[in-house]
């Protein structure tokens, strides 16, 4: 698990899932890696080498008031995708309850997100070398980014893909991840190793009272 320099777990999951995992737990209770500007920025530039619309620079330059704005953008996108996954998933877990109660209000933030700055394809073919697809935006590239990430949210939950999606059933976890081998039943091995602890711990308990 790479952490970077923000707080949030970033687990090699699909950009719309590490956006839903903002929101993470440990002992000392729930936290939220986009609370302020400083947290945005970080998260910000740990995700940037993966989306072709920013880079760490530009979100360096960024003046607070756009990362206050940017903030709200993504915990609003953030909040509307833990909702649409909770649905997927049937997640029960009462401490990941963030976002609006129903769902169609998830959706329309979501596709509000995905509409709100243009991007599209763009193919690039220089002689005597192999085409390519590249993004490219209108606007300001961190809003662009923050579209782009709705947009492939968007195709995550349109698509079958979103029946990968699991709600982490480790103690105290409130990530989500994609089941992407049949084994896998945790976010993380750390979550694993803590739940198999947790019933060596159940089971040595009971035999012994």
């Amino acid at each position: 698990m790479d952490t970077s320099d923000t707080s949030a777990p970033l687990l090699g999951e699909p950009l719309p899932v590490e956006l839903m995992n903002t929101i993470w737990a440990d002992r000392d209770g729930v936290h939220d890696a986009l609370i302020d500007a400083v947290g945005t920025r970080a998260w910000l530039q740990a995700v940037a080498p993966r989306t072709e619309l920013l880079t760490p620079d530009e979100v360096a330059a960024l003046p607070p008031s756009a990362l206050e704005q940017l903030g709200g953008r993504l915990t609003d996108l953030r909040d509307a995708l833990r909702r649409l996954a909770a649905e997927v998933t049937e997640d029960a877990r009462t401490t990941a309850g963030t976002g609006p109660a129903e769902l169609q209000e998830a959706v329309a933030r979501l596709n509000r997100a995905a509409s709100d700055t243009p991007h599209w394809s763009a193919l690039s073919w220089p002689p005597g070398q192999e085409p390519s697809q590249h993004l490219r935006a209108g606007g300001e590239g961190a809003a662009a980014a923050v579209s782009a990430l709705a947009d492939e949210a968007v195709a995550l939950f349109g698509q079958d893909t979103r029946h990968q999606l699991r709600a982490c059933p480790g103690p105290g976890c409130v990530l989500y991840f994609m089941k992407n081998h049949p084994r896998r039943e945790w976010c993380s091995a750390g979550c694993g190793n803590r739940a198999r602890s947790a019933r060596h711990y159940q089971r040595h308990r009971r035999t012994t009272v």
